[in-house]
């Protein structure tokens, strides 16, 4: 694994080496956006596992390049919990990601002899590792060259393991028969992000 520490945007050059997939995650400075809180850190690896650590411009967001990665709809964008990551980027980078995988998603659609849906839990049974989470509560909103080898670390492993596992589920989905249920399921992300962002966080289809 090799991690790469960036301000504001990734170069053009960073951008065109991205060819079919690319795993993408964010840290933030709590979990209520964009009401209260702001998008502090993006994390994008391509499939030999080149970390890309990106932390954007607080007062513009501006980041074309990166921007370019999330709405080419012909680069997979896998994530673990895009709702969370779907509305942080695209609110405050002000773009629409196109072509994405959801690995929580498809772990509760097809691995339904467990209740487990974590990242950590997902990490261990595909990839037979295990990984700490304690620094996922830090201060992401610091200076990255502050950031410690451990929060940096923290953050990689957050992607580094998702093609794999993307391609583990997917293989269970086709076996299953439900890719298709969870298809839908993607696409109507959409339409959760834009419910999140005008404040009904509840599940309104309970009774």
């Amino acid at each position: 694994m090799k991690i790469t520490k960036i301000k504001e945007d990734i170069t053009s050059e960073i951008a065109s080496s991205f060819k079919n997939s690319v795993a993408i995650d964010t840290e933030a400075t709590g979990l209520q956006i964009p009401e209260r809180d702001k998008l502090s850190l993006i994390q994008i690896c391509d499939e030999d596992k080149n970390v890309f650590i990106i932390q954007p411009n607080k007062n513009s967001f501006k980041a074309p390049n990166l921007v370019s990665i999330l709405e080419n709809d012909k680069i997979l964008k896998i994530g673990h919990f895009l709702r969370f990551d779907k509305n942080a980027l695209e609110f405050f980078l002000k773009c629409k990601i196109k072509n994405i995988f959801d690995t929580k998603i498809a772990s509760k659609i097809v691995r339904t002899y467990t209740d487990a849906h974590g990242l950590k839990n997902l990490i261990q049974e595909f990839c037979n590792k295990s990984i700490d989470k304690r620094y996922g509560s830090s201060d992401w909103n610091k200076d990255i060259n502050d950031l410690s080898d451990k929060q940096l670390e923290y953050a990689a492993n957050d992607v580094i393991y998702l093609h794999k596992i993307k391609s583990e589920l997917e293989t269970m989905l086709i076996r299953e028969k439900r890719m298709d249920i969870f298809k839908k399921c993607l696409t109507f992300l959409d339409t959760r992000v834009e419910l999140d962002q005008k404040g009904f966080k509840e599940d309104i289809f309970e009774h």
